[in-house]
């Protein structure tokens, strides 16, 4: 066995040892240097140094068994490695933070990780409108040369996702990627809905976990990923989200960890929309625009490409989406759609403004709906666009 091999076992045979933790373990590297140096030390120095009982029994006798596992999955599984915090792979901007994860588990291009990042969070059950925002958001900053990070939950990370998948696979081949940090080991897919995303994932970007294989979704990875997903990014954008949105939380780590945050405004009748307006009262930076997003970043995304198509719509002011939804539509629906907000509103409310009659309302939102001016929303709601 090779010095390196070894000393991977050593970085794995710390991880798995009972309640040592990143921040532990950092502070074991502060004393000891080397994974080695700590497993060496014995009893004596261990008690020296402050560690548990339970620390020093796993000490003792590391399950190297586990060990095997995670070698094994990273010899079988096609595109598979596992990085250490010594290993010239791992990214200088996650490696910077206090609690920065001392292996990761990575399947696809493990490169992709030190390149230009930007987060794109949000609500797991987000409207039509706030899916749209997330996808062009990420297809645009793709194109200007950024790599889309976010947790692969359903909703608006999926979206974010998404949109950058769609342009890395265009005829544009934009020239940033996307990167999945999971809450499981890389061997299960959650949640099981984004299996094929998650292979799509693999084979153009990057999945990333500090988990081992055979984690399980335990409630309590999500909240700790989501300083992974900060950490590995220059800013982070949060587009929906409830108070209590674990978006949230990922936005607190980023200006913890000296992150930009940024977010959407919307309605202030909207429940998702009182997470990101919190937000802004707190000192987030309010975006209505992608190039909003881009000129805050200033010189960290100094060599992105900005050639990039102008006109799509994430980057489009809200006057020009306004014409471009009406110059199409007949007189009669006009009169309906301008009635209807790009926030949900009533069929109610679209009476009241209208005064039409609720068939004749109803009748036209319908085939609104059909030409994609406006999408229907669940408790009887519509808005403007897709």
């Amino acid at each position: 066995m090779t010095q390196t091999e070894q000393s991977l076992r050593n970085w794995l045979a710390l991880t798995h040892i009972p309640s040592l933790g990143p921040v532990r373990i950092h502070s074991l590297l502060d004393v000891f240097e080397t994974p080695s140096e700590i497993l060496n030390a014995g009893n004596s120095i261990w008690k020296e140094v402050g560690l548990s009982e339970k620390i020093i029994q796993g000490l003792s006798v590391p399950d190297w068994d586990k060990v095997d596992v995670d070698l094994k999955w990273a010899e079988q599984e096609e595109n598979a490695c596992i990085l250490t915090l010594d290993d010239e792979r791992y990214p200088s901007l996650l490696k910077a933070i206090p609690d920065a994860p001392p292996i990761l588990y990575v399947l696809g291009q493990p490169e992709i990780l030190s390149l230009p990042q930007f987060a794109i969070v949000g609500s797991r059950n987000p409207t039509h409108a706030g899916q749209d925002i997330a996808h062009d958001f990420a297809a645009y900053l793709t194109k200007m040369g950024m790599t889309i990070t976010s947790g692969m939950a359903l909703g608006i990370d999926t979206a974010a996702h998404q949109g950058a998948l769609d342009t890395m696979q265009s005829d544009y081949h934009g020239h940033g990627f996307t990167v999945a940090v999971t809450g499981t080991g890389l061997d299960r897919v959650y949640p099981a809905k984004n299996r094929e995303i998650a292979h799509k994932i693999a084979e153009n970007g990057v999945l990333v976990s500090e988990y081992a294989p055979g984690t399980p979704p335990l409630p309590g990875n999500f909240p700790r990923r989501n300083r992974i997903i900060s950490g590995l990014s220059m800013g982070v954008l949060v587009v929906e989200a409830a108070l209590q949105s674990g978006s949230l939380i990922t936005a607190r780590l980023a200006t913890e960890q000296g992150r930009e945050v940024f977010a959407v405004p919307g309605s202030i009748n909207h429940p998702l929309a009182k997470g990101c307006h919190a937000l802004i009262r707190q000192g987030a930076k309010l975006v209505e625009t992608a190039d909003h997003i881009l000129e805050e970043l200033g010189g960290f995304v100094a060599m992105l490409d900005k050639s990039a198509d102008e006109s799509k719509i994430a980057n489009k002011e809200g006057n020009e989406r306004e014409f471009a939804a009406y110059q199409n539509v007949d007189d009669e629906y006009k009169q309906v759609l301008k009635c209807v907000d790009f926030e949900p509103t009533s069929v109610d409310k679209v009476v009241e403004r209208s005064g039409l009659t609720a068939d004749a309302v109803c009748s036209m939102l319908l085939v609104l709906e059909l030409q994609g001016y406006v999408t229907a929303l669940s408790g009887g709601y519509y808005c403007q666009g897709r």
